[in-house]
């Protein structure tokens, strides 16, 4: 017993140190974003020979050197400081001022030189309304291809999934044509228009609503409620995890859309921040400084985003996962 209880202790131990690793693993790139952003470009103390660029230096540097060369001219500028040196404490007090400016001078140019406070707000209320749209539209579906019976149903919904394996490249061409119709060409209507809906947000909902009994439906019929009532009465309340799962990865769909924002604008101050930050490289050379500094900004709402809903996320998860 003693032994099965050791092997078991030690299988559970192996597969959270195997869960550990990747998550950590899955973390790394988030934190090379972050890192980057934070490095040092160009800089030379008093023991070095010539600058050093620690954005792209080589070996790569694995974490932000400002912050330990801050440190150690600190150090140095209280030891000046304590023999009396006031010049040595005051070259130290430069280099630490110096240290501060460079490491977040990427984060200083992005929101003094450029547009990024509005492509912020363009992705955010973009985002947030497509969001909004998408989880109503794709509810509304979902229900009525869940609850309703009718000829054809069952041949609705699956020619809504047979278009989830429709490259979204292959429908660049019509969209942006009827745009061009719509006359929403460089607005944001051209946004959000096409993103009512999705197929996956239908067949989520649809699958999840399915679940949900049908006496419930019945019962507040019974009792007069009309179709609006019990939609917004019984089938919303009861579908806010997978609305919230459905919502969180709209969100993050919509924020990290790249492609249809830059074809579709023409105006600067209309882009989304994934549009923004691709006027930030040059085309023969890029500050990737720079541009990590744009993608800590960028990614930043979406992990706020993710925490304040996470519960529902998980929660939506689970369901349907443990037979009750």
């Amino acid at each position: 017993m003693n032994t099965k209880n050791i092997y078991k202790k030690t299988g559970r131990l192996v597969i959270y140190l195997l869960l550990l690793f990747m998550a950590l693993a899955s973390l790394l790139p988030l934190y090379w974003v972050f890192s980057t952003a934070l490095q040092l470009p160009g800089y030379q103390n008093e023991e070095m020979d010539r600058p050093i660029s620690y954005v792209e230096s080589a070996p790569p540097k694995l974490y932000p050197v400002g912050i330990t060369e801050y440190y150690s001219q600190w150090q140095k500028k209280r030891t000046a400081e304590r023999e009396g040196n006031v010049e040595q404490a005051q070259y130290h007090q430069e280099k630490m001022a110096e240290v501060k400016e460079k490491s977040f001078s990427s984060f200083v140019f992005l929101f003094e030189r450029t547009q990024i406070m509005r492509w912020l707000w363009n992705s955010l209320y973009i985002a947030v309304v497509t969001t909004l749209l998408i989880v109503l539209f794709d509810t509304m579906a979902g229900y009525v291809l869940a609850k309703k019976k009718f000829p054809g149903r069952n041949l609705i919904f699956w020619i809504i999934i047979s278009t989830m394996m429709i490259p979204e490249q292959v429908t660049l061409v019509p969209t942006f044509i009827i745009v061009q119709k719509l006359q929403i060409f460089d607005s944001h209507w051209a946004l959000i228009l096409p993103n009512l809906a999705l197929a996956f947000g239908v067949f989520l909902m649809r699958q999840f609503l399915m679940s949900i009994p049908d006496e419930l439906i019945e019962a507040a019929k019974i009792d007069g409620a009309s179709e609006w009532k019990v939609f917004w009465s019984i089938i919303v309340p009861l579908a806010k995890p997978a609305m919230a799962v459905l919502g969180i990865f709209t969100f993050v769909l919509m924020w990290n859309s790249f492609l249809w924002p830059i074809i579709v604008l023409r105006d600067a101050s209309l882009y989304t921040l994934p549009a923004g930050l691709k006027t930030l490289q040059d085309a023969n050379l890029a500050n990737f400084k720079l541009l990590m500094a744009g993608a800590t900004v960028a990614a930043v709402p979406m992990i706020i985003f993710f925490l304040m809903f996470q519960r529902y996320f998980i929660k939506g998860l689970t369901l349907g996962g443990v037979k009750e």
